[in-house]
């Protein structure tokens, strides 16, 4: 993982660097390399997206964006998923989608890698969740269970196959099962 130097950098400056691949976030002061996506996190980004994207995106309600960097709260960060309310999303002058989201998502979606820290993952969430994030998934493919985070709400812990998982109300009409969302690794 790449680290900051001997000096900390500000988000200022952080945001004026080449971007790297994988994504680099900057937490704390600190420049923190995301590690690269496997299999099972590539297979489950791939089809998560279109999934989402297939329910809210056609009635304006909302989008996902895969890897998009997110800044606010004096943080940097690029969920796996970041999915952001239709009118929340922000626009440059011609209307089209902008470059740069200086907003929290309103969903945020993070697959556990094999090497990642499930408590930095865990602390990018609810940092999240304190800026006005509605709901945070921690997909762990390893241990086939999703952690749904909600603000000022008790963790909820989903690895029955039959469960489904809970959504935000503008993706209320997403019925995804944990057996349908780890399906996708055996495609």
């Amino acid at each position: 993982m790449l680290q900051a130097a001997s000096r900390t950098l500000t988000l200022e400056e952080f945001l004026q660097l080449p971007e790297t691949k994988p994504a680099s976030e900057y937490i704390d002061g600190q420049i923190i390399q995301k590690p690269m996506p496997q299999g099972k996190h590539s297979a489950l980004q791939g089809e998560l997206v279109p999934a989402i994207n297939f329910i809210v995106k056609p009635k304006r309600l909302a989008r996902a964006f895969p890897e998009l960097r997110c800044t606010f709260g004096g943080r940097s960060i690029v969920p796996d998923i970041a999915v952001v309310v239709w009118e929340r999303i922000p626009r440059d002058e011609n209307g089209e989608v902008a470059n740069i989201f200086p907003i929290a998502p309103d969903w945020t979606i993070e697959i556990l890698s094999p090497d990642q820290s499930q408590t930095k993952v865990t602390k990018n969430i609810l940092h999240c969740l304190k800026h006005g994030t509605q709901m945070g998934w921690l997909i762990d493919p390893d241990e086939q269970t999703v952690f749904v985070y909600r603000p000022k709400q008790e963790t909820e812990v989903f690895d029955d196959s039959d469960a489904i998982l809970p959504t935000p109300a503008f993706a209320n009409d997403l019925q995804l099962t944990v057996k349908d969302l780890f399906a996708w690794l055996l495609e």
